[in-house]
């Protein structure tokens, strides 16, 4: 009988480890996937294979259920294993509260179009707190319970098996010992490591709600472009409609945020169009405006609300230079010499696009897509060109920086 009671706990234990190490794999890809695809830079890198890594990411993601639902059945015998032992009660409520957050609010956002904008908003940011909180406790959890660690009193001795020297409980102990200094050490180095990231993300996330002025303000500051002089807002967008954007942008770009000054930004029309134009900054700043409250989504889950854009209507300055009827499509080309999106005439004719100098009664910043940038309201960011200095008119359908890499052309929110 005790020999059954030995193997029966032999292989629960076997199936415990089994358990801890699998959860351990798959929130380490999940961890370091996720962080790419957190990380803007990433995107310019791996092209359409980004669009495969977050695919991945989400299977992955789906599969973590399976080890917290296998633990659930061994559940009652670990936890009368572990019934004096509070800290081992703690850590894993813990761990299984992390990876059901991690769960929940992954599929929200991988079901953003279902659930809607707002829904999807609340998951990206519980998302994100989950990360800078979960993994630093995780990695910690994990190195700290390596066997090395865990008696610093182990010695092994010369032989093909190795034995460790008896502990004596007797004996003085020292108020510090190697084990304590060793976790004291790695928690404050993931606190300073960590720490700073989570302190400005904690910062820009608390305007989520509140209004997008204080981050927006900041942005302005921050300004790269010169060019005068600034536009003056109407009536209508100073003060906001509604009282500002709600929400936060985050700012992604495949390369360095151009610079624009007086000197070398221009806005031209051409390709298919009766009366080419082109515009420097003093003529374009005197183009008649007008105002579009609109809300902001970007593909990645995030959004922003209530946005009051200040510029012209696409449709206003294609009636202007006259469309030739071999037109089929436009494309949008960015300040950078990289970024383009196509969108045809008919998809135009669906959206309100809309040619934005001002966000909020402000110039709109460099690091938001300034001084120009188009706006398309019923479509993913994706196809919202920042920096915007050229629309071409073409025969044909033109596939764009991102469509390139796996995005869909037809954006629709």
């Amino acid at each position: 009988m005790n020999e059954l009671l030995k193997k029966l706990r032999k292989g629960y234990g076997k199936k415990l480890v089994s358990i801890h190490a699998w959860n351990g794999w798959i929130v380490v890809f999940l961890a370091i996937s996720g962080l790419i695809l957190f990380n803007g830079s990433w995107r310019g890198i791996l092209g359409q294979s980004r669009v495969w890594l977050k695919d991945t990411h989400i299977i992955i993601g789906i599969v973590s259920l399976l080890p917290v639902l296998y633990y659930l059945v061994l559940a009652g015998k670990h936890w009368k294993q572990i019934r004096e032992k509070p800290w081992q009660k703690f850590n894993v409520l813990v761990v299984l509260g992390l990876l059901v957050g991690w769960l929940l609010s992954g599929v929200l956002l991988w079901q953003f179009r279902a659930v809607g904008p707002r829904a999807a908003n609340a998951a990206l940011v519980v998302h994100d707190a989950l990360t800078w909180i979960g993994l630093p406790y995780i990695i910690y959890h994990s190195i700290t319970r390596v066997k090395w660690l865990k008696d610093p009193n182990r010695r092994s001795v010369q032989g093909k098996k190795k034995e460790v020297a008896q502990y004596d409980p007797a004996s003085p102990q020292p108020f510090y010992t190697r084990r304590s200094f060793i976790r004291g050490a790695i928690g404050v180095g993931l606190a300073v490591t960590v720490g700073p990231s989570f302190i400005k993300w904690l910062g820009s996330s608390l305007s989520v709600g509140s209004g997008g002025s204080g981050s927006y303000n900041a942005a302005v500051e921050n300004n790269a472009n010169v060019l005068l002089p600034e536009p003056q807002p109407l009536p209508a967008s100073l003060p906001p409609i509604g009282g500002g954007a709600n929400g936060r942008f985050r700012v992604y770009t495949v390369t360095a945020i151009p610079k624009f000054n007086n000197s070398n930004w221009s806005f031209k029309i051409d390709g298919l169009v009766d009366k080419p134009v082109e515009w420097n900054w003093e003529q374009f700043v005197k183009l008649k405006r007008s105002v579009q409250v609109s809300d902001f989504h970007c593909v990645t889950g995030w959004s922003v609300y209530d946005n009051t854009w200040e510029g012209i209507p696409l449709k206003e300055m294609l009636e202007g230079v006259g469309v030739k009827d071999e037109a089929y499509s436009i494309i949008f080309h960015s300040g950078d010499g990289v970024y383009t999106s196509g969108i045809t005439l008919d998809q135009l004719a669906k959206d309100k696009p809309f040619i934005a100098v001002m966000h909020d009664g402000k110039p709109i910043p460099s690091d938001l897509g300034g001084p120009v940038r188009l706006i398309m309201p019923k479509m993913y960011a994706y196809k919202s060109v920042k920096w915007l200095n050229r629309i071409e008119l073409i025969k044909g359908e033109h596939i764009g920086y991102w469509e390139k890499r796996g995005y869909k052309n037809e954006a629709w929110v």
